[in-house]
């Protein structure tokens, strides 16, 4: 366990991580930090690839302390997958797609859950409660169950039908939100403060982002250590962006990648971008965005806490943000599922259009290694996909 303390990264506070601690006392979310210089010298490339692909072969840069307190479900080491075929197609010969459509619970949000309940098992915690767009919940849940962790979740009524039904049967005690995310948060804050539950919202702990962040991990090591020009990454709350960021930073301590960075884009809907307006009007914060709606309703967030570290990471690599509307989604998730057999989600499908618009403008270049993040499954969204099929009868024939 190499674990220093919890920092707040806006006024630089330190805190016990032994205790149970949510949020920084000027209101910030509190980061895990590390003593890189340890890791360095304990754990190397070679014993690391000796160890089982989940993403707890990075246990040194994890915060659990007690292996024994681990909930796994076999999650990380997500494929990454070069896309030859659809490359051509769009001018971008070095385009990959990191994978998380295959993780437990189908989402990368197990990333986050399995680390966070692995430490709130740890810390003690009986009861977490948290707002959700869906599959952040279905995820929480079911890492819940293993860990013996009541789950309490408040979704919005339009999210998807399958991920009330993932959250339902894992035993959770989901409730429905006329609204958005936004007004789901309001109920579990206000149910927080009543019961004395653990807050689980996104960057109201400091825990989910460690598991968030192995994607960055995962991403170095099957680079061979070195990392892509650019990451395109689907951007809600932000949490797997801001993760990237950090594990490729602490990777860059520990002097296992060099000073190069991919530069990391932000891509958000037209129809709820406050990450990419403050991008814009050069703002270091979002404003709340009002009447938010996508057919991508996993980043479907008027207002993330995390806005600020979100534009940071933006901004020291030289990244961007980028708004993409629901029809250029759409037609990047058939488009990935055409030329290469891949049924992603439609928030990992705004990767592609994304990449596509910053390629015709020059920001993307023919030789840059990019990489799409795919956060999850397009099982999860049949309705995104229209399918009407010829009715045979038995003695018909096929014309």
């Amino acid at each position: 366990m190499f674990v220093k303390n919890l920092l707040c990264p806006k006024c630089r506070a330190t805190y016990d991580s032994e205790k149970v601690i949510q949020l920084c006392e000027c209101g910030a979310p509190l980061l895990v930090t590390y003593e890189l210089d340890k890791v360095a010298k304990t754990l190397t490339k070679d014993e690391l690839a000796k160890r089982p692909a989940t993403l707890w072969r990075y246990r040194e840069l994890l915060p659990v302390r007690d292996e024994r307190n681990i909930v796994s479900l076999g999650e990380g080491m997500t494929p990454l997958v070069r896309f030859e075929r659809l490359g051509a197609d769009v001018d971008m010969p070095e385009l990959y797609m990191k994978d998380e459509g295959i993780i437990p619970t189908g989402t990368f949000k197990a990333r986050g859950a399995a680390v966070g309940v692995s430490r709130a098992k740890e810390l003690g915690i009986k009861t977490l409660a948290m707002p959700t767009n869906g599959n952040a919940g279905g995820a929480w849940s079911a890492y819940c169950a293993p860990a013996g962790i009541r789950s309490v979740i408040v979704m919005p009524k339009d999210a998807p039908e399958m991920n009330r039904k993932e959250i339902a049967v894992t035993g959770a005690s989901l409730f429905l939100v006329n609204g958005l995310i936004s007004d789901a948060g309001k109920i579990v804050a206000r149910a927080v403060k009543k019961h004395g539950w653990f807050d689980a919202s996104t960057l109201k702990e400091p825990y989910r982002i460690e598991g968030k962040k192995t994607m960055g991990l995962e991403l170095a090591e099957q680079f061979g250590w070195e990392v892509p020009d650019v990451i395109l990454y689907p951007t809600g709350g932000g949490v797997g962006l801001i993760g990237i960021y950090k594990g490729l930073r602490e990777l860059q301590a520990m002097g296992w990648i060099g000073e190069k960075l991919p530069r990391l884009v932000a891509v958000q809907a037209t129809g709820c971008a406050p990450i990419v307006k403050a991008y814009e009007e050069g703002k270091k914060e979002s404003a709340f965005w009002e009447n938010a709606k996508t057919c991508a309703f996993g980043i479907t967030v008027p207002k993330a806490l995390g806005d600020f570290l979100v534009l940071d990471a933006i901004a020291k690599t030289k990244g961007c943000a980028i708004a993409v509307d629901d029809a250029e989604t759409l037609k990047a998730q058939k488009m990935i599922a055409k030329r290469e057999g891949a049924f992603i989600c439609p928030e990992g499908a705004t990767t592609l259009a994304a990449a596509m618009k910053l390629r015709s403008k020059g920001w993307i270049s023919r030789s840059d290694k990019v990489v799409l993040l795919n956060t999850g499954t397009g099982l999860k969204y049949p309705e995104t996909v229209d399918c009407n099929p010829p009715l045979l009868q038995p003695d018909q024939d096929i014309d």
